[in-house]
């Protein structure tokens, strides 16, 4: 007997795939290293030109913060949140330093603020960034 998903005459892409998902912290953070590795680092808002305005690119194919990785490797959207990206987004601020300092506040705004900082910084790199990531994932430990 078939399932649904194998009758069904439409391929759902990766992005899409509810098993293609990360279901742990670890895990977010080597989707999130993956999706910055082939997308690039961007600085700034979630990704560039948020609104479509002068691109026609799919979000979850654009270059996009750490907060934003973090996010699309959970949801497929840079955008929408849930709450194991919350819970990535809280363990890899607290063990993030941006001029010598932690986050100041615990609010998940403030904790996404915090990393957009530590990615923001002038130096930092699309494979630092990816590094953090993947450090992160193997031993629970940033930077």
């Amino acid at each position: 007997m078939a399932t649904l998903l194998q009758t069904s005459s439409g391929v759902l892409p990766l992005h899409l795939s509810p098993q293609a998902r990360p279901t742990t912290v670890p895990g977010v953070y080597r989707a999130a290293a993956r999706l910055l590795a082939a997308n690039g680092l961007y600085k700034g808002d979630h990704v560039p030109d948020a609104m479509d305005r002068e691109m026609c690119i799919p979000h979850f194919l654009r270059p996009m913060s750490i907060v934003a990785a973090l996010k699309c490797a959970t949801t497929g959207d840079p955008h929408r949140t849930s709450l194991l990206a919350d819970e990535a987004i809280a363990v890899l601020a607290l063990r993030l330093e941006v001029d010598g300092e932690g986050p100041l506040y615990g609010g998940i705004f403030d904790l996404e603020a915090h990393i957009d900082a530590w990615g923001d910084m002038e130096s930092r790199s699309t494979e630092s960034a990816v590094a953090v990531l993947e450090r992160a994932a193997e031993t629970g430990v940033a930077a």
